[in-house]
């Protein structure tokens, strides 16, 4: 446990000063260019199930409903399993700073190609770019946050609640207009709109740059420069084993998400191998890494199901909610700017709870399972209407499912988070922070896999054994958390 007069002394980090909320200044910089990403982001992701298997006379693609969730699901699974390249490109070549500045700008023009290029190629491409933008985006935003505070600066988890408010006011915004441009002009407007939002997002953050810590500019790891022709070998290489697997047949867009999940799997067992194993990593940082296996298990379970929103929610709004208001039957994609709002009313309320508790706050472990179990519940409290028929579920109860699925949310998201920033070895800082985003991968894909299960038939009996799932896991870890906050040597 640490001290708490270590925790109400902490210094300021370089940058600092108490000038957002109580927090450094800086946090005000980077919580506004992921504020437009995620507008960009989830802005094109509430439009883009429906843009797959809606029929072409209604604008889009007419792809089989499964296929479609499959490769929503792949997709968001590929956002985060590419922070691994993100991460490695800022801890062993250009620093977290640079590489979060260009990433916003590949993230632009994905959004640019869906807004401008007709049919699936304008997918193939734009999915592409977004998915490689916002890997590099995300791993070193929330790298960067991490740099503005010491280890054991109290406000640290309160900092990281409010970055995450920006990421939800986004992620408000976003499915709204786009939504809106969408049912009134055409998904390749609510598309254009994204691209906007980000260029929006990416012009603010040039003016901060400076300001930033110098960590936030560092290679922690420089790469010797005879390595690099072997590693654009490397890339090279794999992007042709790609290309040729899809065009063989072998990557389908049916099996899209299940190889995600494989590759993510073993992504995952090759990084913890790495860091458990590299001479860079200590006793102490090694043990910290031990204890994050069981946190990246359980935190993998929560969004398995917590995805399902953009998958399996989707589609049951699309089919099943009563979506009429005086008349005018909303957009599908507004149901994904309802877990936002309550994530903006509460983030300031957990955060400042976090804060006024200090060292009497639950652990790291036993929030990442009360989120988990939280998370259970709500996919539980489904139960009370399905099997009904077509717009005979009330929008009262699916807010009030998504105010538990929000819960939930802040319980372990920020929370996972700001763990993998204080449990990051000093020599990976972003991978670290990518290994997190992995086991968020691994459950985005399973959420995409999982939605091919669904079915009106059956829903009672798939929102039963997937919530009984997730609380089970959930107790386990509750059962694990002394033993995982032990091997966390004094992190919390």
């Amino acid at each position: 446990m640490s001290d708490p007069s270590t925790q109400a002394t902490a210094p300021e980090r370089p940058g600092g000063g108490k000038t957002f909320f109580g927090q450094p200044r800086s946090l005000a910089n980077i919580f506004g260019v992921e504020m437009w990403e995620r507008f960009s982001f989830y802005g094109m992701q509430g439009i883009l199930l429906i843009y797959l298997y809606h029929s072409v006379a209604d604008g889009g693609l007419g792809i089989d409903q499964a296929t479609a969730a499959g490769i929503v699901g792949a997709y968001g699974g590929a956002v985060y399993l590419s922070t691994i390249l993100g991460a490695w490109l800022a801890d062993r070549m250009f620093g977290s700073e640079r590489v979060l500045f260009w990433s916003a700008v590949v993230i632009m023009a994905g959004h640019i190609s869906l807004a401008l290029l007709p049919g699936v190629s304008g997918v193939i491409v734009g999915l592409l770019l977004v998915a490689l933008g916002s890997g590099g985006l995300k791993a070193n935003a929330t790298r960067i946050v991490g740099t503005l505070y010491s280890e054991h600066d109290s406000r640290r988890d309160a900092g990281f609640s409010i970055f995450y408010l920006g990421i939800n006011l986004g992620a408000f915004f976003g499915p709204l207009l786009t939504g809106l441009l969408q049912t009134e002009l055409g998904f390749h407007w609510g598309f254009g709109l994204a691209a906007v939002g980000m260029a929006i997002g990416l012009i603010q953050y040039s003016f901060g740059r400076k300001r930033l810590p110098e960590e936030a500019h560092d290679v922690p790891n420089p790469l010797p420069a005879s390595r690099r022709p072997l590693v654009i070998g490397i890339a090279v290489a794999g992007v042709i084993v790609v290309v040729a697997l899809v065009l063989l047949g072998v990557i389908t867009a049916q099996n899209l998400a299940l190889i995600v999940i494989g590759v993510v799997i073993v992504a995952a067992i090759a990084y913890f191998t790495l860091l458990l194993t590299s001479k860079l990593v200590n006793a102490e940082e090694r043990s910290r890494i031990v204890a994050f296996i069981p946190l990246f298990i359980t935190n993998a379970a929560f969004w398995s199901l917590y995805q399902q929103q953009f998958t399996v929610i989707t589609i049951y709004s699309d089919k099943r909610l009563d979506r009429n208001l005086f008349g005018w039957d909303f957009p599908v994609s507004w149901v994904q700017s309802i877990n936002p709002i309550f994530v903006i009313v509460l983030s300031g309320v957990f955060a400042a709870i976090w804060t006024k508790w200090g060292d009497k706050q639950p652990s790291t472990p036993l929030k990442f399972a009360a989120g988990t179990v939280v998370m259970g519940l709500a996919f539980w409290l489904f139960l009370f209407w399905a099997g009904g028929g077509e717009n005979s579920t009330p929008l009262l109860a699916v807010v009030g499912i998504l105010l538990v699925f929000t819960v939930a949310e802040l319980l372990i998201s920020p929370v996972g988070l700001s763990a993998s920033t204080k449990l990051a070895p000093h020599a990976f800082g972003a991978q670290m922070v990518a290994l997190y985003f992995l086991s968020v991968a691994l459950g985005t894909a399973m959420a995409g896999q999982l939605a091919k299960l669904y079915s009106p038939a059956t829903e009672g009996v798939y929102f039963g054994i997937i919530g009984a799932v997730a609380i089970a896991i959930g107790v386990v870890l509750a059962v694990m958390s002394p033993w995982v906050l032990k091997m966390m040597r004094g992190v919390r």
